[in-house]
């Protein structure tokens, strides 16, 4: 697990540094610049030429620096100010006086077709207004330049906590950031933008008064599922009920109790209408199918059922909203694991009332649509606010609030987050989140019986991850153009396999 920071995080994370451990901020600059180095060695051939573009803040100080370290490693180099010298910081004032006495070149009309490598130290995490004119044109030429592109901390231009372009952004080949990855590096396009992300420790640590808000799953975390019971039986390994598929979406309601099946639950059951009977049997032997709505029927499968699932292809007709508000009021009652997404989300959003069957218990799975609907807010003002959105979410729920985009936000309303990483753009394919909601059931259900319950918003962000996984291992194979919501299905054998191994290390 990683952790993830704001620009006002990582501000106050380097001032507690300096002020209180007494680390000098020019100790910590040397260090930035040595981390940068090294890491861009490992792409520079023979006869490199390279040029460093400074800014006049602190992030133009480390490129002054990364200038000097390459200056006298013997690789030919050049630094170019293309900010104020007269407004230099403290700190970039003194690296370019070092940097004058070992006489490293510095040039002031670059051109631009004459570099192998471009290294961008122009404008750190502290940018909060859009890039315009003579900046906005260099950072113009640094991206038409056919060189590598190195991102010192973070690429010019990008917003440090969303990822937006700011009027302009530069385009790395590598970034490398420090101490810790910031948001800004995980959402789009800010994480496009970045290219291949280094984090490099440089000796800025969590402080008790100082931590970071988010973290971001990685493979060893699998290993935090708990192992499966050698003595145990279906009924052990938890029993879902899946209140889903209206007449015509039978898919919808396979894909996400099949999902559950081969994450790990013990047993299925498939609440819809006869229509889809037939179908689930010959698709999905494995699930037992139910098509009575009674109020006798209801009280069986609640009776019966560990973790519910509302939503996939359930449809918004006035049967499917008795369906629903039956399973939320009763699931509220008893405390009972619901899982609520798609037509589900739909129908919550046009039934406001029914917010008062949510809480700890439930965790909430939209889109940026139907987060849109839920909150009234447009799809650009959640886009631009992603996080946000999702703790705000949680907070008026009290659930777990999973935010699906590419850059998934995972929040409870105690304002623990996670980013989920993983995952790629062939996932943005119909049925994807009906796989989700199936491989979420089945994560709660390997908690049922464990005596150590991590909170909700953690087994949240497990599935999540688990789920990108997979669609990562398919990438690989079938190539993201072709995926299918199926093939995440098909590989969460080979996922769950990282997840043992991790274990067993």
């Amino acid at each position: 697990m990683k952790k993830l920071v704001t620009c006002k995080e990582m501000k106050d994370l380097d001032s507690t540094t300096i002020r209180e451990i007494g680390v000098p901020s020019e100790v910590l600059m040397e260090r930035a610049a040595l981390k940068v180095v090294e890491e861009t060695e490992k792409y520079l051939q023979k006869d490199e030429r390279i040029l460093v573009v400074c800014g006049s803040g602190n992030n133009g100080g480390d490129g002054i620096a990364v200038a000097r370290l390459f200056h006298l490693k013997g690789i030919r180099v050049e630094f170019y100010m293309v900010g104020n010298k007269d407004k230099m910081t403290r700190e970039t004032a003194l690296q370019y006086k070092i940097a004058s006495g070992y006489r490293v070149p510095e040039v002031n009309n670059p051109q631009w077709s004459e570099y192998t490598t471009i290294v961008d130290a122009v404008f750190g995490v502290g940018l909060t207004r859009p890039i315009e004119g003579h900046y906005a044109d260099i950072i113009h030429e640094m991206n038409s330049a056919r060189a590598k592109k190195i991102a010192v901390d973070i690429p010019s231009g990008v917003n440090g906590d969303t990822g937006l372009e700011m009027g302009i952004a530069f385009s790395a080949d590598l970034t490398v950031t420090f101490a810790y990855r910031k948001r800004g590096l995980c959402f789009y396009p800010g994480r496009l933008y970045a290219g291949r992300i280094v984090t490099a420790d440089i000796g800025i640590y969590e402080q008790e008064a100082v931590t970071a808000s988010a973290a971001c799953l990685e493979n060893k975390d699998l290993k935090l599922f708990p192992e499966r019971d050698p003595g145990g039986n279906k009924g052990t390994f938890g029993k879902v009920l899946f209140v889903t598929g209206s007449e015509g979406m039978c898919g919808a309601a396979y894909l996400s109790a099949s999902a559950a099946l081969r994450a790990g639950a013990g047993m299925v059951k498939i609440q819809t209408v006869e229509a889809n009977r037939i179908p689930l049997q010959i698709l999905l032997p494995e699930a037992m199918v139910c098509s009575r709505f009674d109020q006798e029927s209801n009280e069986q499968l609640l009776s019966w059922c560990d973790v519910i699932v509302i939503g996939p292809g359930l449809g918004t007709s006035v049967a499917s909203r008795e369906r629903e508000q039956w399973f939320l009021t009763a699931a509220a009652r008893e405390k009972k694991p619901l899982i609520l997404d798609a037509d589900g989300l739909n129908l919550l959003a046009a039934h406001p009332q029914w917010y008062q069957y949510l809480g700890e218990h439930v965790v909430l799975t939209p889109h940026i649509g139907e987060m849109s609907r839920l909150s009234g807010r447009t799809i650009q003002e959640i886009q631009h606010e992603i996080a946000d959105t999702a703790l705000k979410c949680a907070a008026e729920t009290g659930s777990v609030c999973v935010l699906k985009d590419a850059c998934t936000v995972i929040a409870d309303e105690k304002g623990q987050m996670y980013l989920n990483l993983s995952g790629n753009s062939g996932m943005a394919t119909a049925g994807s989140g009906d796989v989700l909601s199936g491989i979420l059931a089945a994560v709660l259900c390997m908690y049922l019986k464990t005596e150590e319950q991590p909170p909700m918003v953690l087994k949240a962000a497990l599935g999540v991850y688990l789920h990108g996984l997979c669609g990562d291992l398919a990438a690989a194979e079938k190539g993201k153009r072709s995926m299918l919501a199926g093939d995440i299905i098909e590989y969460l054998p080979n996922a769950l396999a990282i997840g043992e191994e991790e274990s067993e290390l």
